[in-house]
């Protein structure tokens, strides 16, 4: 070792507190930060995507689990940077800077401003919020990921030897810091977001729940770099990945040149690699082997798993999130998630594991797995139950060409409208037909009250609503109604104006011209209060308490007289739109279900790979583990692109049935699985003295088949392998001595 290696090792100055390194603080504190910056920006993307960027909810969820597979697929990158070039700290730090550029790019893609030319409330250039966004998640994902295998790792390099107590309270306080920033953050990110900012135009404050994040990122590369002096870093020793690997490919590639069925078969495929490999080196990579075979079916659990930042996010805008005195924004149901874990995880460990234990049924690690596949299972035929439900309230378009109308007269009288001379519709005074929209698949010649002098003809418009506004004079306006729910839980308000006098009404509206209608106008929920007032100053108080989700028509009548006491009751109120009467906490039976198949699940299966790894491979099953979750990402876009399911409940269906197929495979797959201490296996290669014995004899082996297998003439063959042969002997000779 030379004077620069142990320059790299030690750190500059050695300060303990209370036995432990007072490095570990900055440490810790940075895994909170960052902890924090990527689930407080996770927790509102979807949404960003869906209301900022107006993709709808199949390019929002897409690019939401692109997002997430990146982030569980660069971790692989990071951990052979940082083991073969950099070394932790400068991974960290390098990375880092990446990750904060990233955050500080996303927070700018937020505001409205810098495109809203005209000054309308939106973007004029969206391509440029789009392009930003992207680049700003992209080097997120490196950061994240890159940094993801080093940070616990080094902080366990700063403890010596004899620490070995302290250096596991400072994993439980990292866990404890990993799991308290994402609390917050899920919390406190979505009550940023929906605060109103903006220069010219008030909007939702994407910005300061992106900018937020960003800052706590800056935060945590300042704090980590402050505490540089203290730090032991380790040079980089070379990857464990990167050996496997080749130890794999050397295998593969030596058993596909000695194919032929002269060379006899091994008991392993891996066994082809002792000819250059160490037999330790190749018994480790069996036991490594042996459990990614099993992680093939595992990446469905987490297909469904993150689905609670996308689909269930998306599910719950469509749903009631008045708790009482706690108004609950749709992303912040994604906080019960860690709420529960932190409440499972002890019950499970202290409370149902011994029980099963008492009741002497033997809960192997597999099975755990196994029930935590079939809980999310379940979770997911409760999202679809639930669905089914909240569809109730979902405005539906007919399929194909088909239109839809509904007619709203402004007539004192009650009116009848005929259609293609057979079907009669009767619409009463100030109101919208029985039985609200109909639907039509060809244009249509309406006549009202038998007049044919007053018919006209409906142009078929497809896949629309519309309103057909029916004057005094019997002239027909139509004006296009809303196909969907508001943005965001908003309320959509419009106003008729049915007198013969332009009218102006607040919050929003502003002028309606007679007989005509106002634009619809977004209001949140609670009471809202509209001022109608009239060219001669007179006005009229009107107020509505409105729900999430919900589009109203307010009928202004013939009869109306803005000058009397409650002249509000005479306005008329058409639902255009049903609010959310589905309530939100309705979702937690489904979240309680995936998160204790998580418990059971992921704990036990983070357990299970490391007892089942060796010593110096357990990063590399980790590895394997994060990759599971990438593919799992990956998955959800392949399944929900190639069923285009018109019904939502109907591919939750489908994922819960695929997960509970590929839990079927996963439980023979582990059936036949043999559980091994790699400790035992490791041991029984400490006597060196042995291998290379065995080693020389399977290389002369190879070589004597080689040369049978050669062109080369007999009798130089024959020579060569009586030499070789001759020289082992004497090895072996020598080394039994």
């Amino acid at each position: 070792m030379t004077d620069k290696d142990i320059d790299v090792k030690k750190p500059k100055r050695k300060v303990d507190v209370c036995g432990y390194p007072l490095s570990i603080f900055f440490i810790v504190v940075n895994e909170f930060c960052e902890r924090f910056s990527y689930y407080g920006m996770r927790a509102v993307l979807v949404l960003y995507f869906r209301y900022f960027l107006k993709w709808d909810d199949d390019l929002a969820t897409s690019i939401y689990h692109t997002f997430i597979a990146l982030c569980y697929l660069t971790p692989i990158l990071g951990a052979i940077v940082a083991d073969s070039w950099l070394g932790k700290f400068k991974t960290i730090v390098y990375l880092s800077i990446v990750y904060t550029v990233g955050q500080v790019v996303m927070a700018v893609s937020a505001i409205h401003d810098i495109t809203d030319t005209d000054r309308d409330g939106t973007p004029d250039n969206m391509t440029f919020h789009v392009a930003m966004s992207m680049v700003g998640l992209f080097l997120i994902a490196l950061g994240t990921g890159g940094i993801k295998p080093c940070v616990a790792a080094f902080g366990g390099d700063q403890f010596e030897d004899h620490q070995e107590k302290q250096r596991s309270t400072f994993f439980s306080i990292f866990y404890l810091s990993i799991n308290a920033g994402s609390l917050l953050s899920t919390v406190i990110t979505p009550i940023l977001r929906g605060q109103e900012c903006g220069i010219h135009s008030q909007q939702k404050c994407y910005p300061l729940a992106f900018g937020v994040p960003a800052a706590l990122m800056v935060v945590a590369l300042i704090v980590f770099i402050m505490g540089s002096g203290m730090y032991n870093k380790t040079a980089p020793k070379g990857n464990i990945m990167l050996e496997v690997c080749k130890c794999i490919g050397f295998a593969i590639k030596n058993r596909f040149r000695h194919r032929s069925k002269t060379f006899p078969k091994r008991e392993h495929w891996m066994d082809w690699a002792h000819e250059k490999y160490d037999k330790l080196l190749v018994a480790q990579v069996k036991m490594v082997l042996k459990v990614l075979f099993l992680y093939i079916p595992l990446p469905m659990f987490w297909t469904l798993f993150d689905q609670q930042g996308s689909r269930w996010t998306l599910q719950a805008t469509t749903m009631d999130g008045n708790f009482g005195i706690l108004m609950v924004q749709p992303d912040q149901m994604q906080t019960v998630n860690p709420i529960l874990i932190l409440a499972l995880v002890p019950i499970m460990d202290s409370l149902v594991y011994p029980l099963i234990k008492k009741c002497h049924l033997n809960f192997t690690p597999l099975k755990r797995m196994t029930v935590g596949m079939l809980i999310a299972a379940l979770a997911f035929v409760a999202a679809a139950l639930l669905q089914l439900q909240i569809d109730q309230t979902l405005p539906k378009l007919p399929k194909g060409v088909a239109g839809q109308v509904k007619f709203l007269n402004l007539n004192q009288a009650p009116l009848t409208v005929t259609i293609d001379g057979t079907a009669d519709v009767s619409v009463p005074a100030h109101q919208v037909n029985t039985g609200g929209y109909l639907t039509f698949d060809k244009p249509v010649r309406v006549v009202f009250n038998k007049n044919t002098s007053a018919g006209t003809d409906l142009p078929l418009m497809s896949q629309t609503r519309r309103t057909a506004l029916v004057s005094p004079t019997l002239d027909m306006n139509l004006v296009y109604d809303l196909s969907k729910k508001p943005d965001d839980g908003m309320n959509a308000i419009r106003f008729v104006n049915g007198l013969g006098s332009p009218l102006n009404v607040t919050l929003g509206v502003g002028d309606i011209a007679p007989l005509s209608v106002s634009n619809y106008s977004l209001v949140p929920q609670g009471k809202a209060e509209f001022t109608i007032m009239n060219s001669g100053g007179a006005s009229c108080l009107y107020s509505k308490e409105l729900g999430f989700g919900s589009a109203f028509t307010l009928v202004i009548p013939s009869t109306f007289n803005i000058g009397i006491p409650d002249c509000w009751q005479a306005i008329q109120v058409v639902e255009d739109i049903k609010p959310n009467t589905i309530h939100m906490g309705w979702q937690i039976p489904q979240y309680f279900l995936m998160t204790a198949g998580e418990v059971v699940f992921s704990v036990t299966g983070l357990e299970f790979s490391y007892s089942q790894a060796p010593s110096n491979m357990k990063s590399v099953l980790q590895a394997g583990w994060l990759f599971t979750v990438a593919v799992g990402n990956i998955i959800v876009l392949i399944v929900a692109e190639a069923a285009q399911l018109p019904d939502q409940w109907a591919e939750y269906i489908l994922f819960a049935s695929l997960l509970a197929v590929v839990c079927i495979v996963f439980a023979v797959m582990s059936y036949f699985y043999t559980y091994t201490d790699p400790a035992e296996i490791e041991a029984q290669f400490s006597q060196p003295e042995h291998e290379p014995e065995e080693k020389k004899r399977d290389r002369v082996e190879m070589e004597r088949k080689d040369s049978d297998c050669s062109k080369s003439s007999k009798g130089s063959d024959k020579k060569k392998r009586d030499s070789v042969v001759e020289q082992h002997n004497q090895d072996v000779k020598q080394s039994k001595m």
